[in-house]
């Protein structure tokens, strides 16, 4: 047997021959979320996260929600956003106010936990309720508020908890903030961090010019994932030609799924290590050949 067949022979015996439900093939991705197929783009795998928590079946950033995800085998890592209560309380909640959910024009930052609960019916939960219910992989979105100051807080708060659960090593942090993820790079330069995008120029001109500014972008904050809305699969094939080594794409939708490409070995969910990627490559390789 040759060193290849070995190592796919170890890919089968530590991962199983099955693919595993959190992972998609790039096709299929573009299908489902575009309704459109592209010739000549690899079936690159992909792994499947839980935006927001499981939040088609319960209400976003729930704890019911975030229990599902973590039971789910569709999920391999979930994301939450996270801010601050008027009483400082770290909760979970990604608006800055709580109208499209629950109806009051209050903002969460201007609203106590307890007013918060009162208002929601309890539906709201806190960072400490969430983490408790969640052990698998983490992507921890930090809501800024405009305020540099506050966001370095909380970050600080919450990867302090982190390091005390030692937990540092399921996590990733990400942000609309540039400025927070500056921050975070320099303090705690080992967290992986993502930049957050919704809808960008590149979005809909497939420029290089334009694609190339949002890895520009990528590298001046130092973050690790580039996190954009899926309707930016419309420009994948610029995004992955022009995509730095070492710098991941992570697709995320308004449903409940967030998608991270491997299109090369530097792609890995944050905590797997370069041999653990590598095998779930080599099994995703040889059970999804490209012409399927």
């Amino acid at each position: 047997m040759g060193s290849y067949g070995l190592m796919l022979l170890i890919a089968f015996t530590l991962t199983g021959c099955a693919l595993p439900k959190h992972e998609v093939g790039l096709n299929k991705l573009l299908q489902e979320e575009l309704g459109e197929s592209r010739n000549g783009i690899p079936a690159y795998r992909c792994t499947v996260g839980a935006h927001r928590g499981s939040s088609i079946e319960y209400m976003e950033n729930t704890l019911n929600a975030l229990k599902a995800a973590n039971a789910s085998r569709k999920y391999a890592f979930v994301e939450f956003d996270i801010q601050y209560s008027k009483d400082n309380r770290i909760v979970v909640f990604h608006d800055r106010r709580l109208l499209r959910l629950f109806g009051s024009a209050r903002s969460v930052g201007n609203t106590t936990l307890a007013e918060l609960e009162e208002i929601t019916g309890g539906e709201v939960c806190t960072y400490e309720e969430a983490i408790a219910a969640v052990d698998k992989r983490l992507n921890i979105e930090i809501k800024s508020q405009g305020d540099d100051g506050e966001d370095a807080r909380l970050a600080d708060e919450v990867i302090d908890d982190l390091r005390r659960r030692g937990r540092l090593g399921d996590v990733m942090v990400s942000s609309i903030s540039g400025n927070v993820l500056k921050y975070i790079k320099s303090k705690y330069p080992d967290i992986p961090t993502g930049k957050i995008h919704w809808l960008t120029r590149s979005t809909y001109l497939h420029l290089d010019s334009l694609t190339e500014g949002l890895y520009a972008d990528l590298e001046d904050t130092g973050a690790d994932y580039l996190m954009l809305h899926v309707s930016n699969l419309r420009n994948i094939e610029r995004l992955l030609a022009l995509k730095p080594n070492g710098k991941t794409i992570i697709f995320w939708d308004f449903k409940d799924n967030m998608f991270l490409v491997h299109k090369d070995l530097s792609d890995r969910v944050w905590g797997d290590s370069g041999t653990k990627n590598w095998l779930k490559q080599a099994r995703y390789g040889f059970l999804h050949p490209p012409h399927d």
